[in-house]
């Protein structure tokens, strides 16, 4: 049985991801021996679940379960019950599985998965809210993994993206007053061109590449109003 043009593909992409996977697990035990992965210091940084929800945050779970009444997907008595559940709820882990059963994974209004971003053959998104995590490993192989960091929720100050590109590319939109700076080797890069406070949230993008691109969206400079 002749197997149909680019089946194969599928299978290389989760191969790649599995070997992406094993190569950022390397590279973090390489790093962390040697003290240069992370922050200093003892404080803990909170895991996403553990992290304080916000108005917008319950808004945005209980539209779900608006929409999801209206078409009948929940009825009234359910939909008080998880009402009532997102109005009482304090963390980020409290809201999270409350619309599990009603949107894919994709479209969940809250994500706190802040595994590995591998894009083998594809494109790959993360974006909308989400819970960026302090390290986050990403890898792009004849590929492009897009960030969308505009609405997300940054767990550190200082996130370090380890990106392996391999004829690929990672594009990151940030939000006004956060900076990107890209390390390697012999040389540290700053790639937003917008001026930064002095304490602005910082995203370190550490690559090791072939023919790899990084690029960098950001909101329009304002310009000040004439007098």
């Amino acid at each position: 049985m002749e197997e149909r043009p680019g089946a194969w593909l599928p299978r290389l992409s989760e191969v790649g991801e599995r070997l992406a996977e094993e190569w950022h697990a390397v590279r973090r035990a390489r790093e962390g021996a040697s003290g240069t992965a992370g922050t200093s210091g003892s404080t803990r940084t909170p895991a996403p679940h553990e992290m304080r929800a916000s108005d917008a945050d319950r808004e945005r779970i209980a539209e779900v379960l608006r929409e999801a009444l209206s078409d009948g997907r929940l009825g009234m008595a359910e939909f008080e019950e998880r009402l009532d559940v997102v109005y009482k709820a304090r963390t980020l882990g409290d809201l999270a599985g409350i619309t599990a059963d009603l949107l894919p994974a994709d479209q969940q209004p809250l994500r706190l998965d802040g595994g590995q971003v591998a894009a083998i053959f594809k494109k790959e998104n993360r974006e909308g809210r989400w819970v960026v995590p302090a390290e986050l490993p990403v890898t792009a192989m004849f590929g492009t993994t897009k960030l969308d960091l505009r609405d997300a929720i940054m767990q550190s100050r200082r996130v370090i993206i380890n990106a392996t590109l391999v004829f690929g590319g990672l594009e990151i939109h940030v939000p006004e007053g956060v900076e990107v700076i890209r390390v390697t080797k012999d040389k540290t890069v700053t790639l937003t061109r917008n001026p930064a406070a002095p304490d602005a949230p910082v995203i370190e993008v550490r690559t090791q590449n072939f023919l790899g691109e990084v690029k960098v969206k950001e909101p329009p400079r304002r310009r000040r109003g004439r007098r």
